[in-house]
């Protein structure tokens, strides 16, 4: 009886833990450039591509290009 509620509670405190690996949260004003300038340059920092222009970092995604931070 002691191992049965034993394995029930464990069983229950398992069920509280989140199974999220990752949350992405974007921010509210984000401005996505469809298509980079013919003068942009490709930069690599620990081991990503980012490309530069106007004196700011983009990113690459699916949508377009993102200002990020470096």
């Amino acid at each position: 009886m002691r191992t049965l509620i034993f394995t029930l509670g464990i069983l229950f405190a398992l069920s509280l833990t989140s199974c999220a690996t990752r949350v992405q949260v974007r921010p509210a004003n984000t401005t996505v450039v469809k298509v980079a300038p013919k003068h942009h340059k490709i930069v690599i920092v620990k081991g990503k591509r980012y490309y530069f222009w106007n004196g700011r970092h983009y990113r690459k995604t699916a949508r377009g290009y993102v200002v990020v931070k470096v």
